[in-house]
Order: C-alpha cells, then structure tokens, then sequence
C-alpha cells in the first residue's frame, strides 16, 4: 500500500492503481466521459484532467498512476476551465440528436454540461456531413457523433474482431468499418460508446402496423435475461426482476400471445443432448460447441471455418419457440402461419441478423418475423406512455408451459446427456464451477468410466484465445464448449440498458441465478410441454429435423452500407 493526498486528504491504495481508481475507492468525485472500467483508460477526452503538485501540466486521472506522497487536485478555476473547453471541443465534433439516442436523455456529456455550463453550441460541427454505416440488419453507426474516444476500436478489439478501425481525414481521425475484416454484430461498441454514435438498427414501424392490423395475430417472447435488466429503464434497481410487469405492459399494447423464450430453450437443450449423447459414442466432431449466441456464431464461420463441424447444428431457444409457434401452436390453434406475427425481446443485437438467416426458414417462413432489443422494448413502451415500473405484474400464456431450471444452456444440454448415457440420474452437481461472472470457467464431470470436461467462455476475445490453444494442441479432451459473446454473458449484451459494467452485470445474474434455483423441475427433457410435443408432433423425423436444426457455412463479409 501506499499513501497520497487528494484535495489535503491523505488516504491509501495499492500501488500500480490510478488516481481515478484511488479517488473512486475513497469517495471522491472526479469526471469522467470516455473511461469504461472494461476497457484499458484511452485519455482520449481529458475531462478527468487533474493538478498534481509537481507538474506543470494538468494530467488524466484515468491514465496517471498513483505515486508515494503525490498530492493531487481535483477542482480548481483552472480545471474547471480546461474540462469546460474540452467539453466545448467535444461538441464541435458530436452532432446532438438526443431525442433519439441510446442515453436517452441520460448520458454523462449532458450531466456535463450543466455542471461546467458548457456552451455545446459555440464551435460549428466539424463532422455534420460525416456518414451513417450500417453494419448488417443490426448496427448503425452515426460517425457525426463520435468524439474520437476510441472505446469502440478497443471494445472490438477486446473481442477478437478488429472490424472498427482509425483512419486519419484531414486534420481529424475518424473511425471506419474495416475494408477486410467482417462485424459479427455484438453491439460491444454500441454500449461502451458515450456518445451514442452507436444505435441498433430500429423496427418499431414492422411492429406498430401488425399491432393495429386486425388480421394479424401478434406473438411476444422474450429472452430470460430482459426480465433482469428492463427495468432499469424505468428507474428500478439493477438486477430488479420484472417478468410479471413485461407480460402488463405487452397485454397493454395489445399484443394478443405472449411466451417464455426460457421453454425454447428447454427444446434446444433437449435437441442438443441428443447431438452430444450421438457425438460421444461415435466420437466424432468433438467437441460440441454452443450455438445460441448468433455473434459467436458468425464469429466461428469467418475465423474458424475448420470448426464449422463442430458447431451443435440445434437452432437457438427464440428460433425454435418461433418455429413452434408457427407449425404446432398454429395447428393446435387452427391458425394461418402467414398470419401470425412473431416479434422477440432480446438481449442481443444480433439476433437481428440470426432471423434473417435463410437456414433458419421452417416450412418456408421466417419463424420470428422481428426481434427488439432491450431498450427497444423501452422505447416502444415509453411512446405508448407505458410506465412498466408502475405496472401490476400480469402472467404469460400457458400454452407453452413453464421453463425448467437447468442452468446454462451446456449446462442444461450436459444434464440430459449424462442421464441418457448412463441411465442414472445426475445426483449432487449443481455446476457451480461454470457459473459466474469470470471469463473462462471449466468443470469435469464422471460418465460412466471417462470424465469430460465442460468448458462455459463470456467474451469473444477469451474464446478465440481458447479456439488457438485447440488447434495447437494446448488444450485437449473437452467434450462440450459453450460461448457467449459478451462479457457476463447475456446480462452483458449489445441490446441491454446503458450503462453496464461488470458490477451491473453481476447484479443482473444474481437475480436470474435466484429464478433459476427455485424451479421444480431441474432438467429440460423432464419439462410436461417437452414430453408432450416431442410425442405428438416432432415424432415426425422429417419435421424435427427442419424445426430444430440448421446449418452453417463459412460466409463472405456482411453487407456493410452507407446511409
């Protein structure tokens, strides 16, 4: 430990750590606009500018280490002089449309500005006729309201993607969309960007003409972890669950259906039990690996097409629930298909992109024919003045039944696996080892005379590093890989409420660990509406095949497009 003095108060912290990091633990305030505790401090704005006795220069907090006895100043005339410039220069290059921005209304460039009465108009903007990319069917980004901070390039780069790329213009730099290297759609740089440069590609018209089409018969699902997270939209605490008020807030936009993402999920774990029982006796195209998260996905097709095998051919929970809902529930129903609409809330920016894949069509039919994003879904409910946070929680649907609680998705998957190897059921694993917030977890577990090992990876820059060391031989003997592209997984997406950090993000998974514990039924094969639908209409091998299953294929670049 060491001691310094900030603002003639001597206090403690371990040496290597930064000004920012030691004020932080004690307390005390210093600005900030482009620091992100996920992301190595860039200094890019100079808002967390600081005296330091000794130096002539005014420092970033961020990026300056804490020295022995250093005194530091936090707030002066001349500090807050520099930090209302820089302010200044920072608006001269972010065009402001704060009625449609990701912040919404809430973002730390306007809580600066009233703070050090920043005149955000005083400079012309530099970048006004700057373009609008578009990355895909999932991301826009608006390139007149980057302030050059970077924390997207280092947030793309942390997940072994480098798709967004510095390019000098002039007297400025501008940030671009690689001319090489592909976007895998994670929206990472969408929620470390402070200046809402980043957005997700909007579908609020797709969803606002079927609702008033009396023809059509609008279906809702939502992933697990929007009921953990959506609330903080509307003022509720991080990690506050809000699955009743979802299921009001739907039923009062008149949505007619609304289902659990969670059963869908059920079905893919049972599906992809199948494929691992299958892949281990035959001891081929081992080992398993995930396929729910549509960026790890893409992510495999671009930089590991040798793994393409590999990949569990099983179609994520919100396609297979929207292939259901298309053929079985249409059927029970006595319902045209073509005339029901499928919309899902989802995490995840990407799941955008996993709709339009034509090798997700069943019986020529997208099954989900638009996906929301977490803060979409905010959105659609503030503009029908819809405060969820004052809602009485309503139930879903049972057509589908109740989700089981089997954990992760390998997890859940390993579960029903060991049991239809070994005939026995799995006693006194709860997994606890790939559980958690950590970026790579593992665990081994018995079956029959051979052990397999279990590995569960948050975070694309962690798996491809783990992707390289097995194909060099580093890493050997696992049976079942799960990936999420995001840090902390799903809790972590690009769709999810602004801010996030690991602190939020652990919060979120606290909650939905909660849920999961109190489930009846432990294992995914053993859920009634499972049993019942795999009996009666998936008996049918032909019809299963093209509900459950897809296919892969190494792809050329996305389209990318200027607006």
């Amino acid at each position: 430990m060491i001691e310094i003095i900030i603002n003639g108060k001597k206090i403690k912290t371990e040496e290597g750590k930064t000004i920012l990091e030691a004020a932080r633990e004690n307390n005390i305030d210093i600005p900030v606009l482009c620091n992100h505790s996920d992301l190595k401090p860039g200094a890019s704005c100079r808002i967390c500018a600081v005296e330091i006795k000794g130096s002539k220069k005014l420092l970033p907090a961020c990026a300056t280490k804490a020295r022995p006895n250093m005194e530091v100043i936090t707030d002066s005339p001349k500090i807050s002089k520099t930090r209302k410039i820089n302010l200044e220069l920072l608006f001269s290059q972010h065009k402001e449309e704060c009625f449609d921005c990701v912040w919404n209304g809430e973002c730390s460039l306007l809580d600066l500005v009233d703070k050090y009465k920043v005149k955000i108009n005083r400079f012309d903007d530099r970048k006004k006729n700057y373009p609008v990319y578009q990355f895909g069917n999932a991301i826009q980004f608006d390139s007149s309201k980057c302030i050059d901070c970077r924390n997207c390039i280092e947030a793309c780069h942390l997940q072994g993607v480098d798709f967004l790329e510095i390019k000098e213009k002039g007297s400025l730099f501008q940030v671009v969309p690689s001319e090489t290297k592909d976007c895998i759609y994670c929206g990472q740089c969408l929620i470390h960007c402070p200046a809402g440069a980043f957005e997700s590609v909007g579908e609020f018209e797709d969803i606002e003409k079927p609702l008033k089409q009396k023809d059509k018969i609008v279906v809702f699902q939502f992933a697990p972890s929007i009921r953990s997270t959506l609330g903080e939209e509307f003022g509720l605490p991080y990690g506050k669950l809000v699955t009743g008020k979802i299921v009001a807030g739907l039923k009062r936009l008149g949505v007619d259906k609304i289902f659990d993402t969670c059963v869908g999920a059920d079905f893919t774990t049972t599906s992809e039990a199948e494929e691992v029982v299958e892949r281990i006796k035959s001891n081929k195209n081992l080992p398993v690996l995930t396929s729910c998260c549509p960026s790890w996905v893409k992510f495999l097709e671009q930089k590991y097409p040798e793994f393409i095998p590999n990949i569990s051919t099983t179609r994520s929970p919100q396609v297979i629930l929207g292939g259901l809902i298309k053929t079985y529930w249409a059927q029970e129903q006595g319902l045209d298909p073509k005339k029901i609409f499928v919309v899902s809330i989802m995490p995840c920016t990407a799941k955008k992109f996993e709709i339009i894949r034509p090798e997700n069509n069943v019986l020529g039919m997208r099954p989900v024919d638009c996906v929301l994003t977490t803060r979409e879904f905010a959105r659609l409910l503030m503009r029908h003045k819809i405060d969820l946070s004052k809602l009485k929680p309503e139930k879903m649907d049972n057509m589908f039944g109740n989700p089981s609680g089997g954990g992760g998705v390998m997890e859940s998957a390993f579960r029903t696996a060991y049991e239809k190897i070994t005939n026995t059921k799995l006693k006194n694993v709860e997994f606890k080892q790939v559980r958690g917030m950590q970026g790579i977890k593992e665990t081994e577990v018995k079956v029959g005379s051979k052990t397999r090992k279990i590995a569960v990876i948050n975070g694309l820059g962690l798996a491809k590093k783990f992707m390289e060391e097995i194909k060099s031989g580093k890493r050997k003997g696992y049976t079942c890989i799960e990936v999420m592209a995001c840090p902390g997984g799903c809790v972590g997406g690009g769709g999810q409420p602004v801010p996030t950090d690991a602190k939020i993000r652990e919060k979120r998974a606290l909650s939905l660990y909660e849920v999961d514990k109190k489930k009846k039924i432990r294992k995914a094969h053993e859920n009634p509406i499972v049993k019942k639908i795999y009996k009666e209409f998936l008996k049918d091998k032909k019809l299963a095949h093209k509900i459950l299953h897809t296919s892969y294929s190494r792809k050329g670049r996305g389209l990318i497009k200027k607006i």
